[in-house]
């Protein structure tokens, strides 16, 4: 057995604070861009364009008559096709794409789905287009022969235009040619300057919450979202300047939550993208917990590390192995076997595997959508056993206002595990309390020992039915009604004696100053229970977050 030195949270606190006094003054950063086109500016550039148009790849030059594009006037002169150029200049979207438009030789704008007018005989009468049309390649140099136009640009009409009086012997500018040529407007792209400024990417956060189960707790929490693990100072500038540790999109979290009857600390370091561009990821994390139970007090120090895969937007896959010290102490009965097999430290590892699909709009509040997630975990070291775990959530929305707030909502949540023979009391599952079965006290809903110690169950089912309801026309104040039901039980085994049934009403206050999560008021009434069980009807939740 390995026997840890303890930590108290006084000396974390105090190494928490300089780390958060270092945070605040490095500062950190992000680059927030945004697209813009020389010559933006110029009242002819602000023309809409039609959907369709692709963005452009490569850059070029700006010309006199246009500050986005350099049109190859001299290419066009030497075919004897165009004398002047008209140039358009299209923002849509943050997409810039500049389109050239050939005039006719008097001097007017050649519009797409139209074609200049060929003299086949000098005759000195206007030639109507229907009876001559341009060559394909003497128009190569406008519009590049391998162009291929969008189905808005190709020929839509043969009408007459500006056919131009040829005089006799003159020589016809356009060749006649028997099919007619399709116009693909070469598309010239402009150089793009982005503008940065740097964006907050960390942020510290404070805390404080009360509820019915866990009593009054605080929490200070660092959290930055663009870590560079190897990004080191180089000087003191770096590090005070926010320029170390930072830029490569990794996140570092630290958080500490002392409280009246539990603690907990945590450092966290994960990498989104492991492998650069593959969905996979990876998580570090070490922790430090301690529980005041009723009867035993718990104490865990260790880490985990995993991996993980997105299959799709919403579907996941994450393998990791984890490993802890547990130690148990202050007893509150020497007499309960499965208490005084595990006083002290114990080694307790395991490798676990889990699959998770998330569908919900909201993971606060979800109106629409559904959670699952399965997992298994094969347990070794001191103990050795297999552990299966089953969650699933989904929502409806049965009605909403117009402007869609008002959302009235029925879910369904359900929760299956089961777990070996040689599972510790400390990892048995426990339910009552207002995360479990509302209506009980917490853990009040759990197998007991002869002696009245809550030594919990190898297998569970717990379900709730929950319809929530708006009370005022701003949502700040809803209405739940709702019926949990389940058991908790020694061995997998559904009993009529022992399976809980409570109904019950609830109110829930939204107030954005306190945070994202809402204030929660529950009152539940056991309408079905064990003998020995221990209710609670009024069950409570609120925190605020800064």
């Amino acid at each position: 057995m390995i026997q840890p030195n303890r930590i108290y949270p006084s000396n974390l606190i105090g190494g928490l604070a300089i780390v958060c006094l270092l945070v605040s003054i490095s500062g950190c950063t992000q680059l927030n861009g945004r697209l813009r086109l020389p010559g933006a500016n110029d009242p002819a550039a602000n023309v809409p364009i039609e959907d369709g148009y692709q963005a452009p790849s490569a850059s070029a030059t700006a010309a006199p008559e246009s500050s986005a594009v350099r049109f190859d006037r001299a290419a066009a002169q030497s075919a004897g096709q165009v004398q002047q150029t008209g140039v358009q200049q299209v923002a849509h979207n943050d997409r810039h794409v500049a389109h050239q438009f050939p005039t006719a030789p008097g001097g007017q704008q050649i519009p797409f789905g139209t074609q200049p007018v060929a003299n086949a005989a000098a005759t000195g009468q206007p030639v109507n287009q229907d009876q001559a049309v341009a060559p394909a390649q003497a128009v190569a140099p406008l519009f590049g022969p391998q162009r291929v136009a969008p189905p808005q640009m190709r020929q839509r009409s043969r009408t007459n235009f500006a056919n131009p009086q040829i005089s006799p012997g003159a020589g016809a500018a356009f060749p006649p040619i028997a099919t007619d040529p399709i116009y693909t407007p070469t598309t010239r792209e402009a150089d793009l300057i982005i503008n940065g400024f740097p964006g907050r990417t960390g942020r510290i956060t404070f805390g404080a919450a009360v509820n019915s189960d866990a009593g009054v707790t605080g929490q200070i929490t660092i959290d930055e979202r663009n870590f560079d693990i190897f990004r080191f100072p180089r000087s003191f500038q770096d590090l005070f300047r926010g320029n170390a540790f930072r830029g490569k999109g990794q996140t570092l979290r630290i958080e500490a939550v002392p409280g009246s009857d539990f603690d907990r600390y945590i450092i966290q370091f994960a990498n989104p993208n492991l492998f650069t561009y593959m969905p996979i990821s990876m998580s570090v994390s070490g922790f430090l917990y301690d529980r005041r139970f009723e009867d035993w007090d718990e104490e865990r120090l260790g880490g985990r590390v995993s991996l993980g895969y997105r299959l799709t937007p919403d579907l996941s896959l994450s393998v990791g192995v984890s490993g802890q010290n547990v130690n148990i102490s202050n007893p509150r009965d020497l007499s309960t076997p499965e208490l005084t097999d595990v006083l002290g430290d114990n080694e307790y590892y395991s490798g676990l595997i889990s699959l998770k699909h998330d569908t919900r709009n909201s993971p606060i509040q979800p109106s629409d959508g559904h959670y699952f997630e399965f997992s298994f975990e094969e347990a070794f070291g001191d103990f050795d056993y297999a552990r299966f775990e089953l969650e699933y959530r989904t929502y409806w929305l049965i009605a909403q206002r117009a402007d869609f707030s008002g959302k009235q909502t029925i879910s369904y949540s359900t929760q299956v595990g089961f777990s070996g023979d040689d599972t510790p009391i400390f990892e048995n599952f426990y339910a009552g309390g207002y995360a479990t079965l509302r209506g009980f006290d917490f853990r009040g809903a759990s197998p007991l020992s002869p002696t009245g110690i809550e030594v919990g169950g190898q297998f569970q089912w717990l379900n709730s039915v929950e319809y929530m309801f708006p009370i005022t026309a701003d949502d700040a104040f809803r209405g739940v009604a709702f019926v949990d039901f389940g058991t908790v039980e020694p061995e997998v085994d559904l009993k009529e004696d022992s399976f809980r049934v409570s109904p019950g009403l609830g109110l829930r206050v939204a107030i954005p100053m306190l945070g994202p999560a809402p204030l929660a008021f529950d009152f539940a009434y056991p309408v079905a229970k064990a003998d020995t069980d221990q209710r609670r009807l009024f069950s409570f939740y609120m925190s605020v977050v800064r």
